[in-house]
């Protein structure tokens, strides 16, 4: 598996762009559409790479951060993540870890930050807390009591 930072093309930007249809039909997360051009362009792209296939991917950009001040000051240079990704089938097999390391290796910003909408949030904050060391902040809940509008 090659994992490396990617120069963004055409070839590449039709796969991430397939890869997040893919994404999208999977339902995995509250409110995912898959992306288009504009989401992608303008971002570092990280892969892992399997025989020139696309296995995984990460992209985000550097931004400063804003409002945050219980926990990063203003002004701080962060990487926010916007993507993260793993094919189904090299799931479980520690690329996500590894590709978050090489991206956490290759940028210069003081924090990296990101947010996510899974259904599985069991997993994800497995992933994220346990193997990555991220921090946990804050969630934001949520419980449907209406139905269309009608009481359940």
């Amino acid at each position: 598996m090659k994992i490396s930072e990617a120069e963004l093309n055409e070839e590449i930007l039709k796969e991430l762009i397939d890869l997040s249809v893919e994404w999208e039909k999977e339902d995995s997360c509250y409110g995912y559409r898959s992306n288009r051009e504009e989401d992608i362009r303008g971002n570092r792209i990280f892969l892992a790479q399997e025989d020139g296939r696309i296995a995984a991917y990460l992209f985000g950009h550097s931004e400063e951060s804003k409002n945050q001040t219980s926990i990063i000051p203003d002004g701080t240079k962060c990487f926010e993540i916007m993507k993260i990704y793993v094919r189904k089938e090299y799931r479980n097999q520690g690329i996500g870890k590894k590709l978050f390391s090489y991206a956490e290796d290759h940028i210069d910003d003081a924090y990296i930050t990101l947010s996510t909408a899974t259904k599985n949030w069991k997993a994800i904050l497995h992933f994220y807390i346990d193997e990555t060391d991220m921090t946990f902040h804050s969630a934001r809940l949520f419980k449907r009591i209406k139905k269309d509008g009608v009481s359940k």
